[in-house]
Formats: C-alpha cells, sequence, structure tokens
C-alpha cells in the first residue's frame, strides 16, 4: 500500500492545484426551503453539484475528492428524512456508477457500513470492485462517518493487529489504519452553506488542510464557485509549520522575484 506524507512530520509539497479537496456538501434544505420545496428536494438537487464536482475535478487534474454525505451524528434527523436519503444513496449508486467507471473514476465508501441494510451494504462493495482499477480521479463518499469514530476504529485495529506491544506508539502505526490511508490528507477543505465548522469530518487528515468556507448553498455550488475556492487556495501560504521567511528561502530566485504565494 502506498504510504503519505503526514503534514505534521514532513512538509508534503505545496501546489497550485490542490491533489485531494474534500467538501462538506451543507445547505440543501435551506436551498429547498428557499425555492418553497420540501427539505428532500433540496437533497436531489445536490445529487446534480456531486455531478459537477466530480467532473471539475477531472478537468482540473484533481487526483481525489472526498465528499461528506452522511455523518454519524445525521442518524438525529427526522425518521422519514434518514430513510429518503438512503433510498437516495441507493438509486444514486445504481445510476451513477457506470458513469464514473466510463470516466475512469475510482468509487470508495468510508464509515461505519455495518449499520446499513445488507442491500446497501452489498451494493457499495459491487460499486467499489466495479470501478477498483481506475486511476483518474478517487471519489471517496463519507457515509455513517465521523472523525472521532475513525481515529478510535484505527487505534483499535492497531492494537489488534500489534497485541505484544505495551506502547511507543506513532504516526506511522496507526495511519495505515484510518479509514482514508489510500488518500494523502486533504489540501483545501470546503465548507458550503456558511457554516464554520469541521462538525467530525476527517479530524486527523485535516491537521494542515486549508479550510475554505462559503456562504453558497450546496446545491448552488457550480463551477465558477470552485473554481473561486481554488483561487483562494493558491494564495494561501502553506508553511506547514515553518516561518514566511523560511518559505521564501526555499523557492528559487525567479520564483521569489515574483512573489507567489503557493509553490507550484
Amino acid at each position: 500500500m502506498q504510504r503519505f506524507a503526514s503534514s505534521t512530520r514532513d512538509v508534503p509539497p505545496a501546489l497550485a492545484v490542490p491533489r485531494h479537496v474534500a467538501i462538506i456538501m451543507d445547505g440543501n434544505g435551506r436551498w429547498a426551503k428557499k425555492h418553497m420545496l420540501p427539505r428532500f428536494a433540496g437533497h436531489r438537487r445536490g445529487v446534480q453539484t456531486v455531478r459537477t464536482m466530480v467532473r471539475c475535478c477531472l478537468e482540473r487534474g484533481i487526483e481525489y475528492l472526498t465528499l461528506f454525505a452522511f455523518s454519524s451524528e445525521n442518524w438525529r434527523r427526522p425518521q422519514d428524512e434518514v430513510s429518503l436519503l438512503m433510498q437516495l444513496f441507493v438509486r444514486v449508486l445504481k445510476e451513477e456508477v457506470r458513469k464514473l467507471d466510463r470516466n475512469g473514476v475510482r468509487l470508495r465508501v468510508i464509515g461505519d457500513l455495518a449499520r446499513f441494510e445488507p442491500d446497501l451494504q452489498a451494493l457499495i462493495d459491487a460499486s467499489e470492485q466495479r470501478t477498483a482499477a481506475n486511476t483518474r480521479l478517487v471519489l471517496s463518499i463519507a457515509a455513517n462517518y465521523g472523525g472521532r469514530w475513525d481515529i478510535l476504529q484505527a487505534t483499535r485495529r492497531m492494537l489488534l493487529e500489534n497485541p505484544e506491544r505495551r506502547g511507543d506508539w506513532d504516526e506511522a502505526d496507526l495511519t495505515p489504519h484510518l479509514a482514508m490511508s489510500y488518500a494523502p490528507e486533504p489540501d483545501l477543505f470546503i465548507r458550503t452553506g456558511g457554516e464554520q465548522r469541521i462538525s467530525n469530518f476527517l479530524l486527523w487528515q485535516l491537521a494542515y488542510s486549508e479550510l475554505y468556507f462559503t456562504e453558497v448553498l450546496w446545491p448552488e455550488f457550480d463551477a465558477l464557485a470552485f473554481d473561486a475556492a481554488l483561487a483562494w487556495y493558491r494564495q494561501r501560504e502553506r508553511r506547514f509549520g515553518r516561518t514566511s521567511e523560511q518559505l521564501l528561502g526555499a523557492l528559487p530566485a525567479s520564483a521569489q522575484a515574483t512573489g507567489p504565494r503557493v509553490d507550484a
């Protein structure tokens, strides 16, 4: 399995185009209310935005896209809404996986899938297997996922794999057991809908991600809004614990003259 650099142990390259974008897709219900529609209409409309984001990532050379679809806390929502969301998940998998496969997109679903119905679990497994050889983009869907759950389950797996050890653990021991051990840490985190929190999403992996919050509701988050987030990202000075002077000294003289904020 490929190992990726940890931003708290090493200094990852700061690229002009993020390698990995993670998004909390917020605002579906408010979009529906604004248009005097039932909440579920917002979730259906949000699926179109997912298609747009996949296309944007393919066109812009982004390698990993991770979407927070259903958190471990979302079970607290009204039962009828949860039931409709599960039905939508099934329908989207049945309708979209063929298109993902045709476009070279690999699908991964992360989270505690044991709570889902067996038929849904089987559909997820079949979808992942169908797209397993694709390499243009890795699309990860976080479903019944929570950052604290992820760290706890990784810790349990680490201890089970090394029952003879009694401490002296480090990051390298834990990270292979995290739900997204197959991907580099997100370079850019986006949350739509105006809220400014990470809501138990990728707590370990977002340690040095750039956090972008926008008022745009998810069903209205189009290619122009996505490009605005990428433009903001390019202006960030990604220091990873270093000073600005150290970062400037690490750039070639030609780059220092033009003063870019991110090393391309």
